[in-house]
């Protein structure tokens, strides 16, 4: 497995140490620099090339979200932004954000993003998609007009406000819709609602902790669903645990 290049970019010092010790412990990965302010990251990234940048959103001068406008397409690395507030989400994916972490970083949510963006960077140029399922695709809007999401290829769904969030193997994407709305709209394809704030594919689900009304579900890449009393009986049917 080839290592990923990694350039960090925050103007709090302590930030930088912080996901430099939590990349020092994780494989295939190795740190190409740092960079203090936007400006400054977006001159290392341009001399240095590295594969991908966490990058911090509310920087002074040039913030993170201008770093990644102003990157020339062939010299644009995955971006994973890392942030203290939850609410540049929408401005994030409008950029062709990887993820998107909030701090505290949370050492197996950022382990699952470099995997995240290790996937995008080895489908830079990918052949047909999943298959669609029944009901068909989802448009979502991107920075020039609309991206096709085939249902086939969702793990998982969450809410997120006023928008879910479609978590497939290569990126989450960003869509302004309710959640019965899109219970609708999945109707048919295998994607399970288990919670009212999340929809899951069984066939991603590797292990179920249940404890009395309670249930968990743990998926392939690590990720925790928390399962909805009243949706129990319906992922027992589902799944064949009952």
């Amino acid at each position: 497995m080839t290592a990923l290049r990694i350039l960090l970019a925050d103007d709090e010092s302590l930030a930088l140490d912080r996901l430099e010790a939590l990349l020092g412990r994780m494989d295939g990965v190795v740190m190409v620099g740092r960079a203090g302010d936007g400006a400054e990251a977006l001159d290392r990234i341009v001399a240095l090339r590295p594969d991908l940048v966490l990058l911090d959103i509310e920087m002074p001068g040039l913030d993170g979200l201008g770093v990644a406008a102003a990157l020339p397409a062939d010299a644009r690395p995955e971006i994973i932004f890392v942030t203290a507030h939850d609410h540049h989400a929408p401005a994030a994916f409008d950029v062709d954000a990887a993820d998107y972490l909030l701090k505290p970083v949370d050492p197996d949510r950022l382990a699952r993003a470099l995997g995240r963006a290790r996937v995008r960077r080895g489908a830079r140029h990918p052949g047909p998609l999943a298959v669609a399922e029944a009901s068909g695709d989802l448009w979502v809007p991107d920075r020039t007009g609309h991206r096709r999401v085939p249902i086939a290829g969702i793990d998982w769904i969450e809410a997120a406000r006023d928008y879910v969030l479609l978590h497939t193997a290569e990126r989450s994407h960003m869509l302004r819709i309710t959640m019965t709305d899109l219970e609708r709209k999945l109707a048919g394809t295998a994607l399970v609602r288990v919670h009212r704030s999340a929809f899951v594919r069984p066939d991603r689900v590797a292990r179920i902790g249940r404890s009395g009304r309670t249930a968990v579900l743990v998926l392939t890449d690590g990720t925790s669903v928390q399962v909805g009393p009243s949706y129990l009986d319906r992922l027992d049917a589902i799944l064949g645990t009952a």
